[in-house]
């Protein structure tokens, strides 16, 4: 009886070994099925407040998907848009142009290749503010008229910008030949000091007598450069109007600024049918009182076409508040220094949370960083000039490193090219952000975890979302 039981269950165990045999044979010769792979949709950059990640791509997957999870969520929302970019950059001195220009011609390449070009090895700056003759890192204080004392030239017939052509137009020739759409802004840090009323270089004001003049001074200028292939995108009258201590300077109160292009700089632009915009103020963010003088004048504001400024005094959120006054008004952010003196921890986070992710919240076009370069004495400068400006570049002879400057602008510049306008986002916890719509339909967002904890969220976007992990005192770039 115990046999005739156990028989059908040793045909079982045949039966299951030759169908085993059978699905062995079937599938003899083609590849194991195995899961798809899980793409990577978010591209991530980041550098680290200690220095030890500096623009470095991450080696990791970020996949955008519907899985619930309790991660606070930023969402981007490209329907919802504001302003267009210009871009991101800094300020090409005097001395900065030399610095690049005595270096040897591979190295020289190899420099304006990084900057300016557009590939993975570059960080693609998209913006360059000038001085009109000398600023303060130059190493001599000049202008485009200068003239023996007790001499003027009301005409501007000997006006000149041979000054430029030994190193500034060679570097900007180079920097249009790789990216000719660049935007470039000028300033003067003061006119020729015959049209002052103090025979100096430091402070003073324009004569009202050489107002007409001066407009002139501007529309040579504008024409000389175009001559040279230069497209002057805009000016402002004056680099910091209410800081007449430095060498160059004057001083231009904002009744004194809206009556030189009411009366003088507008009409001049308009008889000699200049296109280049007119960009008041250039200052602090302490007095946007200033641009609102010129603004309530309806026949000096219609020649503006906005406000530029720094942030040495002030808020960021000043900006914003002049925007909503002003709406049709266009807004800038064209300077801040970082300090030679100061830590590379403390400048990446103050600088990324302002004058990058604060400055575009509050509806500026631009975000320019200060100097591009100079050498490891922090020369070139006049005297009297800025003895502790670190440029975003060191030039020792040939050799260059790269400043905490370089990698505020870089994290922007790099993914957020001009004609990307900035879309809805929203703050939470400890990430800080600003993202953008760019041109070629990707997106892009700035982040800053300035604390000291790691802080984890969704991305969400389209409905779906990713898990983004911003490590402590960190920058980080998001793409996708």
């Amino acid at each position: 009886m115990r046999l005739k039981k156990f028989v059908p269950f040793l045909y079982l165990i045949a039966l299951i070994s030759l169908c085993a045999k059978c699905n062995k044979s079937n599938n003899s010769g083609q590849t194991p099925v195995t899961p798809e792979p899980t793409t990577n949709d978010v591209d991530i950059w980041v550098t680290k407040a200690n220095g030890t990640v500096l623009l470095q791509k991450q080696n990791k997957i970020t996949s955008f998907g519907t899985t619930a999870n309790s991660n606070p969520v930023i969402t981007v929302d490209d329907a919802v848009k504001y302003q267009t970019m210009d871009g991101f950059g800094y300020t090409l001195t005097g001395g900065s142009a030399s610095l690049i220009n005595q270096m040897t011609d591979t190295k020289k390449n190899e420099l304006i290749n990084e900057l300016f070009g557009k590939g993975d090895n570059s960080i693609a700056l998209s913006y360059v503010r000038l001085s009109m003759g000398a600023s303060d890192l130059d190493a001599t204080v000049f202008s485009y008229n200068d003239l023996p004392v007790g001499e003027t030239d009301i005409n501007q017939t000997k006006f000149t910008i041979n000054p430029d052509k030994t190193h500034l137009i060679p570097i900007l020739k180079k920097i249009l030949a790789i990216n000719p759409t660049i935007k470039i802004i000028a300033t003067p840090w003061s006119p020729p000091i015959w049209m002052k009323d103090i025979n100096s270089s430091i402070g003073g004001s324009l004569k009202l007598e050489y107002y007409n003049s001066y407009a002139n001074y501007f529309v040579k200028y504008i024409q000389a450069m175009k001559a040279e292939g230069i497209t002057i995108h805009a000016i402002t009258p004056q680099n910091e109007p209410l800081h007449p201590g430095n060498n160059p300077s004057m001083s231009m109160t904002s009744e004194q600024q809206r009556d030189f292009i009411k009366n003088s700089l507008g009409p001049a632009f308009s008889n000699a049918s200049i296109t280049t915009k007119i960009i008041v103020f250039d200052h602090n963010l302490n007095r946007i009182d200033y641009p609102t003088t010129i603004y309530n004048d309806p026949e000096a504001s219609k020649y503006v076409d906005g406000a530029a400024f720094h942030l040495y005094e002030g808020e960021i959120s000043a900006m914003g508040t002049l925007h909503n006054n002003f709406p049709s008004k266009n807004l800038y952010f064209t300077e801040q220094w970082t300090d030679s003196q100061g830590q590379f921890s403390g400048d990446l986070k103050w600088h990324v949370k302002n004058v990058i992710i604060g400055s575009a919240r509050n509806w500026s076009k631009v975000a320019l960083a200060w100097n591009l370069a100079n050498d490891p004495n922090m020369q070139p400068h006049t005297p009297g000039g800025c003895t502790r400006c670190l440029g975003a570049i060191t030039i020792s002879g040939s050799n260059y490193s790269r400043n905490v400057a370089y990698y505020n602008i870089a994290h922007a510049s790099k993914f957020v090219p001009d004609g990307s306008v900035r879309i809805e986002s929203n703050n939470i916890g400890n990430i800080q952000n600003v993202a953008f719509l760019r041109p070629d339909g990707k997106k892009a967002m700035i982040t800053l975890n300035e604390t000291d904890n790691a802080y984890t969220f969704n991305l969400k976007y389209n409905g779906k979302w990713a898990s983004i992990t911003i490590d402590a005192n960190s920058v980080a770039t998001l793409v996708w």
